[in-house]
């Protein structure tokens, strides 16, 4: 693999030529870096597992707190694997910093990649949601062969919540970003699950593929360009939406400003990002039950 010419100050889309697909590859995997995250872990792998997640590759950016511990406990080794990853990077010519969760998402398609139809690159707090379908594979039934899927953004705030709710997260956070395709900076953008096998370009937020190019689907399986679907009609959850559950409770965002974002390079710079956020998704709100209607509808239990 190798870096493109990076624009701007960070490295961010790597080129590789796809693996070899194994014979019988089959199901959803998800990659996903982590780094301390004991406290809503196990509701996310609960509720993946439930709707059909078939591995789950964890890279662990140096947790300090019980979080593999606890996965190790919720998971198998056919169903987990913990990858060490700790550290940045920089580019020795440019002492440019690389991206990490570029550098991951195509350590995943690379090693791993062959044995799936499908891998999903998400974080902790983002969840699949199948809107007919039981199950995320079944889900994406609706784009056929096509291997490049983007989900766009579902922004939820902290629903009004100061401090932690009891219960689940993904019961208790309720209000959303009105537009998941508004033009306001940092508050709309993607999440990919793609056919790694087919997958030459990797970045966070888009990837290109061997017979497509830069071109991508929306859930309905409908094909834009990357740059097209930022456009409007891009726009479907009608077979799967993907939630973002971005700041949790008041108190749990100013945690979030604490800890700061281990691949961003500028702590301050990310606190002003985060705010900035937050205030734009506040500013035009709708109710989105469909979690908790999914949730309810086939008796999915995210306890212990």
């Amino acid at each position: 693999m190798r870096w493109l010419k990076p624009k701007g100050s960070d490295a961010k889309k790597l080129t590789i030529d796809p693996p070899e697909p194994r014979a019988g590859r089959h199901g959803v995997a998800i990659a996903a870096c982590v780094k301390n995250e004991v406290r809503y872990i196990e509701e996310w792998v609960r509720f993946h597992r439930a709707v059909g997640i078939r591995h789950f590759y964890i890279y662990d950016n140096g947790s300090t707190d019980d979080t593999c511990a606890l996965l190790r406990s919720l998971l198998n080794e056919d169903t987990l694997t913990i990858i060490p990853w700790a550290g940045r990077m920089r580019d020795t010519a440019t002492s440019t910093i690389l991206n990490g969760q570029v550098i991951v998402f195509a350590h995943a398609i690379l090693n791993f990649g062959c044995y799936y139809r499908w891998m999903a690159f998400i974080d902790v707090d983002e969840f699949l949601l199948p809107k007919q379908a039981r199950t995320v594979e079944q889900a994406l039934e609706a784009v056929g062969d096509f291997p490049n899927v983007s989900l766009p953004w579902h922004m939820f705030a902290t629903s009004g919540h100061e401090a932690p709710p009891d219960g689940p997260l993904t019961l208790n956070y309720t209000q959303r970003g009105a537009d998941p395709m508004t033009r306001k900076e940092n508050v709309s953008n993607f999440k990919c699950i793609v056919d790694p096998c087919e997958v030459t370009e990797v970045s966070v937020h888009q990837f290109q593929t061997r017979a497509y190019g830069d071109l991508t689907a929306n859930d309905a399986g409908q094909r834009f360009t990357r740059r097209a679907r930022k456009s409007p009609e891009f726009y479907s959850n009608r077979f799967l939406q993907l939630n973002h559950y971005y700041t949790k409770s008041g108190q749990e965002l100013m945690e979030k400003l604490g800890r700061g974002w281990a691949y961003d390079s500028s702590a301050t710079k990310y606190r002003d990002k985060v705010l900035s956020i937050v205030k734009s998704i506040e500013e035009d709100m709708v109710e989105d039950r469909s979690m908790i209607d999914f949730i309810e509808r086939y008796h999915i239990d995210l306890s212990r």
